[in-house]
């Protein structure tokens, strides 16, 4: 029975840091689609690439260096310098950082460059916006972040939002 208990609590505090993510002024939440990558991306990111692309159900897209999906918050301000996911939302859309202000892509075609994080560390930006991994993809190539709350979208190599596909919706 404690090991019930135990196994239910922390699925409660991961979706309590999920759901913090999904009121209407926030982001998160949970997806309603399951967008399946179509092959394994765990070598995606060669070469010791911060950033990097790689194929998935969605097309090509970029990663960050372990081949996690990299996505844009609809919220963030394009070249305002600043991210405005922070607390919960971090938790839930991990921000994709950088060892120094000029990070190693490989395929990436839009501008790069960083800002200072919420935490103090440097996050890597596309286009002048932030990127983030997200907690619910569980491997290399899950683009399960998709289309959150309709203000989570996959960055294309290029820098656009990739806006079609996966829970477009709310909750």
């Amino acid at each position: 029975m404690r090991r019930i208990v135990g196994i239910t609590l922390t699925g409660l505090t991961v979706a309590a840091a999920l759901a913090a993510c999904s009121s209407s002024d926030d982001a998160g939440g949970t997806p309603e689609a399951s967008n399946e990558p179509t092959q394994d991306q765990s070598s995606a990111a060669t070469g010791g690439a911060e950033v990097a692309t790689a194929k998935t159900s969605l097309g090509t897209i970029v990663v960050d260096g372990k081949g996690m999906t990299a996505y844009y918050y609809d919220k963030d301000e394009p070249n305002s310098g600043s991210s405005v996911c922070t607390a919960d939302c971090a938790a839930a859309w991990p921000a994709i950082e950088a060892a120094s202000a000029t990070p190693t892509v490989d395929g990436i075609t839009g501008k790069v460059g960083t800002i200072t994080g919420t935490d103090g560390n440097l996050q890597v930006t596309i286009e002048g916006r932030p990127i983030y991994t997200y907690a619910g993809d569980s491997k290399a190539g899950d683009v399960t972040g998709q289309g959150v709350g309709g203000i989570w979208y996959v960055v294309a190599p290029d820098g656009k939002e990739l806006t079609s596909g996966g829970d477009t919706g709310g909750y």
